[in-house]
């Protein structure tokens, strides 16, 4: 596995290591990334992908409210997402401190302070983020098809906690809701569905 672009606090997934290096087809990239989007809301969705020099770019405009982050071409599987757009300027911002070389930590506690200090906006209401993932052998990348892969759930909802939501700090059975970093800035809802069994 890798970690995803947008720096989720669960923030986000470990995965593996370098694989190919070529960077797929504008349409296979978008083909993939918006797998992990609802169904009704692929062909809308825009879509941020990789150009032939690697450079992370607008590969589709969107025209809904969902915003796709497409695969990682140097990095062995596959782990795509999408979200609401009113999460693009925090997910941006984590991006941004990455590739300034920031740490999962660092990056944290920055935006934590530019959302305090109000320069970093986070929506009002809650927000969805998809993550979607198959491992290397499931995943063409040449096409953007995927067998097996597995879908889960993160919605975003700041300062909430278990106590206005009801939620456990920690799920208790397999799919239930939990709520993550509760009382900040960053607190979101995990839903983790059980994993597919192969036949």
């Amino acid at each position: 596995m890798k970690i995803l672009i947008p720096l989720l606090p669960l923030s986000v997934l470990a995965f593996g290591a370098v694989a190919q290096s070529a960077v797929p087809s504008p349409e296979a990239q978008i083909k993939a990334a918006v797998l992990a989007a609802p169904a009704d809301k692929r062909d809308g969705a825009m879509v941020y992908g990789y150009n032939a020099g690697k450079e992370f770019v607008v590969l589709r405009k969107g025209t809904n409210e969902m915003v796709c982050l497409t695969d990682d071409p140097d990095k062995k599987g596959l782990s795509v997402s999408c979200y609401h757009r009113d999460l693009d300027p925090f997910m941006k911002r984590g991006r941004d401190l990455q590739k300034q070389g920031k740490t999962a930590q660092e990056i944290m506690d920055m935006r934590e302070k530019e959302v305090k200090a109000g320069t970093l906006k986070m929506p009002k209401q809650p927000s969805t983020l998809f993550a979607y993932s198959a491992k290397d052998g499931d995943f063409d990348t040449a096409t953007g098809e995927v067998k097996d892969g597995y879908l889960r759930y993160v919605v975003y909802i700041p300062y909430a906690t278990a106590e206005s939501t009801g939620l456990p700090l920690k799920p208790e059975s397999p799919g239930m809701p939990w709520i993550m970093d509760p009382g900040t800035h960053r607190a979101h809802i995990m839903i983790n569905p059980p994993p597919p069994t192969k036949n």
